[in-house]
């Protein structure tokens, strides 16, 4: 797959503004939303086939359709301003998104599976970005391909929504592509729901937001160039024999708690720990849309950031040493602990300490991708191909994937030295290949 060489011809960026006149005014972002960790960008990508006797032009369309969505939307045609305490507000100018249109001389069933990350041609088929503040939240390019489909690639400022709340944004630009005369979900802003208390208080514990212990100077660093990239394919018969190594109490866990829990125990076991009681934790993300947290009250179309970091932490010696149970039992007590409450202090502390990053040393940090609805997104051609995040280096993303061979299951970027990538591979498959009745495809 490597081997595969094309060229993408870009024309030059257009600013596509609402296609309607829209407020102007100035929109205060939750203290959810303004932390340091979701200062960034998600690039986010959707592979789409041709044919089906359609032949409109999807870049005309899609461009169409996202300049009536950002009527609706508008505060993401505007501009991050910081104001006094690091705060973020939004200035809603009006003022649009770049917008490229490009063309590929390739076809859709040429990139086989590079569809997921890492992808190689991810320079070709993004849009250049820099910053978020006073610059464009969103950058889009639609590239068509050889074949009739497309590739619909997207940066989305991160303090400006969720994965739920990108994929709530990118529906509505389906829905109005294929002729809605307005979103099925009409959004909300509401930010002031998960803006912090007055006066501020933290009343719960945020061990996301506790620094590991500092290492001696050089520990462990790896020079950049001998990191690698690597995704692995987890199918259903996979993830079933995860689930058969844990107690039978735990057997009701999700796809993604049982995934983490054996991925994080892989990767300690592959990096090596000199100290056994280093500490080591995975920093997942836990959604704040109602069950344990109804409390807060965040409208249907919401779409800001509604999610915690919990992190579940103890020593890389018992974490290598203990069951399969034993980490996802810590994951799961993790999770629970994510209440209204939770969200509340959690504003409170941004407020109270600076707004400060996730830590991240001796971290493994991941996100479920697969209940974005990014895969549902029709813009007249159908549902995508392949959706999801397009990068996974600062963070994994469990991704919905099928693979050439005609394989479901879930795809699982890493990003590890060398060094430790093939032991890292290496721990999996002997997990999986513990029930005699699997095979593992890793």
């Amino acid at each position: 797959m490597a081997a595969l060489s094309f060229t993408v011809r870009r024309k030059a960026p257009l600013l596509v503004p609402p296609a309607a006149p829209t407020p102007h005014e100035f929109k205060r972002l939750s203290d959810i939303d303004d932390q340091d960790g979701l200062r960034t960008q998600i690039p986010i990508i959707q592979y789409y086939r041709g044919g089906g006797g359609d032949d409109r032009d999807p870049v005309e369309v899609i461009r169409h359709a996202l300049s009536r969505a950002l009527v609706f939307y508008y505060p993401l045609a505007g501009r991050l301003r910081e104001i006094a305490g690091r705060k973020l507000v939004v200035e809603c100018t009006g003022e649009g998104i770049p917008f490229v249109e490009a063309d590929a001389d390739v076809r859709l069933d040429q990139l086989g599976d590079a569809l997921h990350p890492p992808i190689p041609f991810f320079d070709e088929v993004f849009p250049e970005s820099a910053g978020i503040l006073h610059r464009p939240l969103i950058h889009i390019q639609v590239t068509r391909l050889r074949c009739g489909g497309f590739i619909f690639a997207f940066r989305g400022n991160h303090t400006m929504a969720d994965g739920a709340g990108l994929g709530q944004f990118l529906t509505a630009v389906g829905e109005l592509a294929r002729g809605a005369p307005a979103p099925s979900t009409l959004p909300v802003w509401a930010r002031e729901l998960l803006e912090a208390r007055t006066p501020p208080r933290i009343t719960c514990l945020h061990p996301a937001f506790e620094h590991a212990a500092a290492r001696p100077p050089n520990a462990g660093d790896v020079p950049p160039l001998d990191m690698e990239h690597r995704s692995f394919l987890f199918r259903r018969a996979d993830i079933a024999a995860l689930r058969m190594l844990v107690p039978p109490h735990l057997h009701a866990s999700s796809a993604f708690e049982i995934l983490t829990a054996c991925l994080w125990r892989c990767r300690a076991i592959a990096i090596g720990h000199d100290d056994p009681g280093e500490e080591t934790r995975v920093v997942f993300t836990v959604g704040a849309r109602g069950g344990r947290c109804a409390g807060l009250g965040l409208p249907r179309g919401y779409y800001g950031n509604a999610f915690a970091y919990a992190a579940a932490v103890t020593s890389a010696g018992e974490l290598c040493s203990r069951p399969m149970g034993y980490p996802l039992e810590l994951m799961r007590n993790a999770k629970a602990a994510v209440t209204a409450e939770h969200m509340r202090s959690l504003a409170d502390l941004m407020v109270l300490r600076g707004r400060p990053h996730y830590a991240t040393e001796g971290t493994y940090l991941v996100s479920d991708a697969t209940r974005t609805g990014m895969e549902e997104v029709d813009y007249g051609w159908g549902k995508a191909a392949f959706a999801g995040p397009a990068w996974g280096r600062v963070a994994s993303f469990h991704i919905a994937f099928r693979n050439s061979k005609g394989e479901e299951g879930i795809v699982v970027p890493h990003y590890l030295p060398r060094s430790v990538m093939d032991k890292f591979a290496g721990e999996v498959t002997s997990l999986i290949n513990r029930n005699p009745s699997v095979r593992s495809s890793l």
